[in-house]
């Protein structure tokens, strides 16, 4: 399986890399207040790519951060119920 796992790596990274090669032509990236990139097409996907899974991670975060809370929240109130039960019995 782990032979499978790398070779399945190897031709995904052999197809993203023939991907790059094949589209280094240069595109104009326009931005407002008539500022503009120009970079090879390869290159810009890979940089807005990055940006969204970026900004994707960053919408997790809060969520993530709330369950936490609830999870530890949850905990003490299991940890104080049983003190209480450990007195009482």
């Amino acid at each position: 399986m782990r032979y499978l796992s790398w070779a399945l790596r190897i031709l995904l990274f052999l197809f993203l890399f023939g991907f790059a090669l094949k589209n280094t032509s240069p595109v104009t990236v326009r931005f407002y207040l008539g500022s503009q990139w120009d970079s090879p097409l390869a290159l810009v996907l890979l940089v807005f790519f990055a940006a969204g899974a970026a900004a994707g991670v960053a919408a997790c975060l809060g969520h993530a951060y709330r369950q936490r809370q609830e999870v530890l929240d949850l905990r003490r109130e299991l940890r104080s119920k049983s003190v209480t039960l450990d007195d009482a019995g």
